[in-house]
Order: structure tokens, then C-alpha cells, then sequence
């Protein structure tokens, strides 16, 4: 049961039971942007790949510049992190009615 519940977590496993799960998505997330392929803006190949923070390079034109610390120049997937915080407070209140409902009923 426990490799069906890390299976999506991916590099993320090394954690183990530490720091939460929430904080191991969003460093999931942002590790998995930093680590792809991204677009060169000079020769449009998906060949660029991180070198340090915020610096970037093309193994197809070999350049070299600058960007964001995690990509090139989007902001990460956000939205998403948001969404799934905002999921999870109502799963949490749809279990304390239920839960409510069956104490009346008793």
C-alpha cells in the first residue's frame, strides 16, 4: 500500500515520512520543472537545460543566459498548488458533516 501512495511523488520518495505533504508536492512540482528540457529563445530546440541558479544553457547553439531560478521564464505551476489547497479544506469539511449527521442520527 505504501508504494501505491508514493508512486506519484517521484524524486520527492527520498523524504520519506518527513516535513509534510504538502511542502513535498510544491518542492515536487518545482523540481520537476527545474530538471526538464525547456525551449531555447534563440533557436526554439528543447535542448536548454539548468546549469546553477538562474543560469541556463542550449546544448544545440551553446548558449548561455540567464533566467528564473526553477525555469526559464515562466512562473511555476502555481495555480495548481493553489487549487489543491483549496481541494483539501473541503474534503475535510465534507468528512466533519457527514461525521456530524451520523452523531445526530445516534
Amino acid at each position: 500500500m505504501k508504494t501505491e501512495e508514493k508512486s506519484g511523488l517521484g524524486s520527492v520518495k527520498r523524504f520519506g515520512a518527513r516535513y509534510g505533504r504538502k511542502l513535498k508536492l510544491k518542492f515536487s512540482k518545482i523540481e520537476i520543472e527545474q530538471r526538464k528540457l525547456h525551449k531555447c529563445p534563440y533557436c526554439n530546440k528543447t535542448a536548454v537545460k539548468r546549469m546553477a541558479v538562474g543560469i541556463w544553457n542550449c546544448k544545440k547553439c551553446n548558449a548561455k543566459f540567464t533566467g528564473k531560478a526553477y525555469s526559464i521564464s515562466k512562473k511555476i505551476i502555481i495555480k495548481e498548488i493553489a487549487e489543491t489547497a483549496q481541494e483539501e479544506p473541503l474534503a475535510i469539511k465534507e468528512e466533519t458533516e457527514e461525521a456530524n449527521q451520523a452523531l445526530e442520527e445516534a
